[in-house]
């Protein structure tokens, strides 16, 4: 059993604990996730089954769209709504000056990760350190906000001001320091309060199903969804080079080329061979799928 599943997950489970189901519900042991939600975060959870668990980098490395809720005037130590609270202020911001910090978070810039994640320093995960209360330096990621804009009104209730934001981010970024970034950016303090993945890559969360109304026939091909690579079928000599791993001659004057047989299975990814310019070589062996 190969392919791909595009799970919409539930608030309240984690992406492993989606895996875990898909192992269970399948009975199979090699499933794959290509990109961590938390908890709180619903949306678009691609998951990898068999052979196709080794897209899981690449599928992961894609940008991400969310919708986002965001309330100032609140700090909690996860950034979000789910952790405790530290410190509660009242905040007098007008809509312009908000509309203008949000449309000022589009760069790319060096973000903190946050304590509460899984992020390893010394071979000891972040979330760790934060439970035992050992300070740490958090370590930054440069990341890129390609596209971000106010989606909703901006109300006001108990000191508080809320509203959402609609983003494109790419790989490894936290909506819950964006929103942390925002509310500095204000003077004020922030969290989220809710998380919706809405896209990953090309696949939209409309394309995607809850966990319990996944069958055996949800499972997509990889070549479905690796739509932005330039795609060669081969014939059979060519093929079989290909399935052993051959170093083979560049006619496609491309970076990376997906290799697919006459039955459009995937059979691999190759990229330049950086010793022969004229030359690829594998990348990513799926061995037709």
């Amino acid at each position: 059993m190969d392919g791909i599943l595009l799970i919409d997950k539930d608030k309240g489970v984690t992406s492993r604990d989606i895996v875990n189901q898909v192992i269970k519900k399948f009975d199979i042991k090699k499933v794959g996730h290509t990109g961590t939600l938390d908890p709180l975060a619903t949306g678009v959870l691609v998951v990898c089954v068999g052979k196709a668990t080794k897209l899981v980098n690449l599928i992961t490395a894609k940008d991400k769209e969310y919708i986002a809720s965001v309330r100032l005037g609140i700090l909690t130590d996860t950034l979000d709504i789910s952790g405790n609270i530290l410190k509660v202020e009242k905040v007098d911001i007008s809509n312009d000056l908000i509309i203008k910090a949000i449309n000022n978070m589009q760069k790319t810039y060096m973000q903190d990760v946050p304590i509460y994640s899984a992020v390893k320093i010394n071979g000891k995960k972040l979330y760790e350190y934060a439970r035992e209360n050992i300070n740490v330096e958090l370590p930054k990621k440069e990341v890129t906000i390609y596209d971000i804009s106010l989606v909703s009104d901006i109300n006001r209730n108990n000191n508080y001001i809320d509203f959402k934001i609609k983003c494109k981010v790419s790989k490894g970024t936290y909506i819950r320091s964006l929103i942390n970034d925002l509310a500095r950016s204000l003077n004020t303090i922030g969290i989220m309060t809710d998380l919706r993945r809405i896209k990953q890559g090309n696949i939209s969360v409309d394309d995607c199903k809850n966990i319990l109304d996944i069958s055996p026939n949800d499972l997509i091909k990889p070549i479905d969804i690796l739509s932005d690579f330039d795609v060669v079928k081969v014939d059979n000599t060519l093929k079989k080079d290909i399935l052993n791993g051959k170093i083979i001659l560049d006619k496609y004057h491309k970076e990376k080329v997906l290799f697919i047989d006459e039955n459009n299975k995937v059979l691999a990814i190759y990229k330049k061979y950086e010793k022969e310019n004229n030359m690829l070589k594998p990348d990513i062996m799926l061995g037709g799928i």
